[in-house]
């Protein structure tokens, strides 16, 4: 056998090798490659579910809030109001000083309140008030609400063209909001509440303000989640499952400041209010 022979054997075996090789190269680069493409869609998977359990925790708050809301409206307003109709048409008599007129009157008056409180309770059990009527009706119907309490002054300002989000993304908002407003109740001993809607070109800026009392920041920071700062870490949490920034604010006997800066997804977003 001649040695240009041998030399084509050996190159030949090389290049052979040098193949294989580089295709068994190419497909532990793909196999890599398709085991991480599963890891990736099993962890946005599970990430999807986790996002769908945090938007079904927010959902059944609203509804336990509502709830809270509805027992307490019936115990301070209708139950009061048809209480006192039937005391003055129980007690009516014919000689009764009082002109009969006016008396009915009366009473139709807080049967009617009865009524229009009622309506406004139909209204904050409908499941989907978010996502037929929007951010701001839901927001000004909860506002609504607080101000027949009479304890604070609630202003609330639109600023901008209101634009319609994802309805998931919408009802986290509106339970920030909601916890921020309960979180004020509880704690802030304030006597108004502002909150501020600014539609922005690209995201929406929420501010949640008090004249309350106020806080020591260092004590946020430092505190267990368990105990009472809990809820302000929650709003941070809620923001966070909408890729939204939560920024907390406070000074003692300055009140305390709540600021959402919310991206949009344009494509989606319609002016429809």
């Amino acid at each position: 056998m001649s040695d240009s022979y041998k030399q084509i054997i050996s190159l030949f075996v090389i290049s052979t090798f040098i193949i294989f090789l580089f295709l068994a190269f190419i497909f532990t680069i793909m196999f890599l490659y398709k085991r991480k493409q599963a890891r990736l869609k099993r962890d946005i998977q599970l990430l999807q579910l986790d996002i769908e359990k945090n938007i079904l925790s927010a959902q059944l708050e609203i509804q336990e809030q509502t709830f809270r809301n509805i027992s307490q409206e019936i115990h301070d307003n209708i139950s009061l109001s048809l209480t006192l109709a039937k005391l003055q048409l129980n007690t009516y008599h014919m000689n009764d000083s009082k002109p009969v007129g006016a008396l009915i009157e009366s009473s139709v008056d807080l049967i009617s309140k009865a009524l229009t409180d009622l309506n406004d309770i139909s209204k904050s059990m409908d499941s989907d008030l978010i996502e037929t009527h929007g951010l701001i009706h839901a927001i000004e119907f909860e506002m609504q609400l607080l101000q027949k309490t009479g304890l604070h002054k609630i202003e609330f300002i639109v600023i901008g063209d209101p634009f319609f989000m994802e309805a998931s993304k919408e009802l986290v908002i509106f339970r920030i909001i909601q916890e921020s407003c309960n979180n004020i109740l509880k704690h802030s001993e304030a006597k108004t509440i502002f909150i501020n809607l600014n539609y922005q070109v690209d995201k929406l800026e929420i501010i949640i303000r008090d004249d309350g009392k106020g806080f020591n920041m260092d004590e946020l920071k430092n505190r267990d989640t368990k105990k009472p700062f809990s809820g302000l870490k929650n709003i941070r949490n809620r923001a966070a499952l909408i890729e939204a920034n939560a920024k907390i604010e406070s000074q003692v006997g300055k009140g305390t400041t709540i600021t959402l800066l919310i991206p949009y997804n344009k494509s989606y977003a319609k002016t429809t209010y």
